[in-house]
């Protein structure tokens, strides 16, 4: 999701909650404790030299169980992160605390923001000699007394 995705749920949305993959919700009293922009320069593992950029979003499941971040406040700190940051219309990278800071996507599905796991990838498989995956083809049982004839479709 990008940025500019997000601001248009926003300005519809009655309340601002996360749902995990596993179905757990993060709970209601989360904090963002930041909204920025992350640069990442790298080479892959074929050589090629990348540069991507993503707006973060660190949400903390802190004891103020009291807090409930709105929609309004929520979008009040995106344009203020525009503004004094320059953010682009990046997509949105979020991440949460678990047994260690995850990274994920984020999705929406009409009513809940979705943290979505990131995965990782090799960003050159024609270059660093990983196999492609074989398809997996469903064999016939000829046992089972019928007959290939020509025209058929089994051969």
């Amino acid at each position: 999701m990008k940025l500019s995705e997000i601001k248009e749920i926003l300005t519809k949305a009655e309340g601002v909650n996360f749902q995990l993959e596993n179905g757990n919700m993060v709970p209601e009293h989360f904090h963002v404790t930041e909204v920025g922009i992350i640069t990442k320069d790298f080479i892959d593992c074929g050589g090629t030299v990348r540069h991507e950029k993503v707006a973060n979003f660190q949400i903390w499941d802190a004891n103020d169980y009291e807090h409930r971040l709105k929609a309004g406040k929520l979008l009040s700190i995106i344009s203020l992160s525009e503004e004094v940051l320059g953010m682009g219309d990046y997509e949105i990278e979020v991440e949460y605390q678990a047994e260690t800071i995850g990274k994920y996507d984020l999705g929406y599905d009409g009513k809940k923001f979705l943290l979505i796991p990131k995965k990782t990838a090799c960003l050159a498989m024609d270059k660093c000699g990983v196999p492609e995956e074989k398809k997996k083809i469903e064999l016939v049982n000829f046992a089972s007394g019928s007959v290939c004839t020509p025209g058929g479709g089994c051969c």
